[in-house]
């Protein structure tokens, strides 16, 4: 009988996997990970965890190629770098997902590896060696464009090619009814209001601490800024359970959490970036081929709020 010591929480399963904590929920809806509720919460055993680990090495013993839904998370030590034709990607979205679920429907010849980093981080992994693809929605305040000048300034002397995968709403999630009449930025300020703010390096972060230094706000000044959290899910899910009145996320996810609303802030743009000496090698031209094709697109459209206008685009490079 699994005794309550036993039972883990979303978030130490995270830790555990080394995962984001959204990718925990869809392993359990995916059957992977099994678990149960106590009260309210979600609860999952230490032995369901150590079983899906075990699972999960003994399918990299056997790896020859991306297995469909058996995608391997890895972290990184120092001195890890790229030693084969591996992809390894960076970044936490679904449109990640679909991406490499259709790598291995058309590709089976590379492996293909994930990496759940945020956008900074993605961005320094491949500028180190450690990774090969990174994904990133770095807004630039000074500018009011995406991704380009980071890339710049943080790969110096890397030349990079920059894919548009797509655009989507960036907003405020807030309770349902919008009971504190949260309508702009400057509402960040209240000091009624209590923010569940995001980890720093991620996109979203970026673009609140670009949009308080235009503002001549410190994050100091806000309730709530030293409240970090991992995913678009979990700060939507602290406003849900009124633990904060206010989080900043993307709109596909404000649908999938009970009791919040979403108010539009800004269309932000979510790009592939790759050294642009690699561009030609089989497996990043698979990549490309990939990410221009109409089959993603069609994909990517099931993504509510995702706009594949400008996807395949090449935005520098």
């Amino acid at each position: 009988m699994t005794t309550e010591s036993e039972l883990l929480n979303v978030q130490e399963v995270a830790g555990i996997l080394k995962i984001a904590r959204n990718t925990v929920y869809e392993l359990i809806k995916r059957g992977d990970l099994g678990c149960f509720k106590v009260g309210k919460q979600m609860r999952i055993s230490r032995d369901e965890v150590d079983a899906y680990l075990m699972r999960t090495r003994e399918n990299k013993q056997h790896f020859s190629g991306f297995q469909p839904d058996k995608e391997t998370t890895i972290s990184f030590q120092r001195d890890e770098l790229l030693k084969g034709n591996e992809l390894i990607i960076c970044g936490q979205d679904l449109s990640l997902d679909l991406l490499v679920t259709q790598l291995s429907s058309h590709y089976d010849g590379y492996p293909v590896y994930r990496a759940y980093l945020g956008s900074y981080n993605g961005i320094y992994a491949l500028y180190q060696g450690k990774v090969n693809v990174a994904t990133a929605h770095m807004w630039d305040g000074d500018t009011d464009t995406y991704n380009v000048t980071y890339v710049e300034k943080m790969m110096p002397g890397t030349p990079a090619v920059i894919i548009r995968i797509g655009e989507r709403l960036e907003g405020f999630y807030v309770k349902r009814g919008n009971p504190k009449a949260i309508a702009s930025w400057d509402d960040l300020k209240r000091q009624d209001l209590i923010l569940a703010n995001r980890e720093c390096g991620s996109g979203v972060r970026i673009l609140l601490d670009e949009k308080l230094r235009l503002m001549g706000v410190s994050g100091d000044a806000i309730n709530g800024y030293a409240n970090e959290f991992q995913t678009h899910l979990a700060v939507a899910e602290q406003v849900s359970e009124g633990l904060a009145d206010i989080a900043i996320g993307s709109e596909r996810t404000c649908q999938s959490v009970p009791g919040i609303d979403f108010i539009p802030l800004q269309n932000e743009f979510y790009d592939l970036i790759m050294r642009k000496s690699d561009a030609a090698k089989l497996q990043f031209r698979a990549l490309i081929e990939i990410v221009s094709s109409h089959e993603y697109k069609r994909a990517l459209q099931t993504i509510a709020g995702f706009n594949t206008a400008q996807t395949g685009r090449i935005i520098s490079g």
